[in-house]
């Protein structure tokens, strides 16, 4: 079992910054993929930004290419979001994604809402 604990979402006006946190425990190891998806009121969940642990390959949706970065701390099993130049359509639940060994965990969610 993997647990996925995600922390730093909150209130921004447009223009802000927010870093997300995503800290994997449990049987952590083997974690081959780490992502953060987002969902926003009446929206289907969509993957945001992608870190493959093999090469530290990274991939962006189109929407946030540029603005957002994910990046991985290997020592605290941490991956991080930085969102730059939040948009209120970044108001969304944001949830972790880790794929071990074929299965898919995923965190509670964390509120970013972009607002003035």
């Amino acid at each position: 079992q993997v647990q996925l604990v995600e922390s730093g979402g909150g209130l921004v006006q447009p223009g802000g910054s927010l870093r997300l946190s995503c800290a994997a425990s449990g049987t952590s190891f083997s974690i081959t993929f780490m992502g953060w998806y987002r969902q926003a009121p009446g929206k289907q969940r969509e993957l945001v930004a992608a870190y493959y642990y093999s090469g530290g390959r990274t991939n962006y949706a189109e929407s946030v290419k540029g603005r957002f970065t994910i990046s991985r701390d290997g020592a605290k099993n941490t991956v991080f979001l930085q969102m730059n130049s939040l948009k209120p359509e970044d108001t969304a639940v944001y949830y972790c994604q880790a794929v071990r060994s074929g299965y898919v965990y995923w965190g509670q969610g964390t509120q970013v809402t972009v607002s003035s």
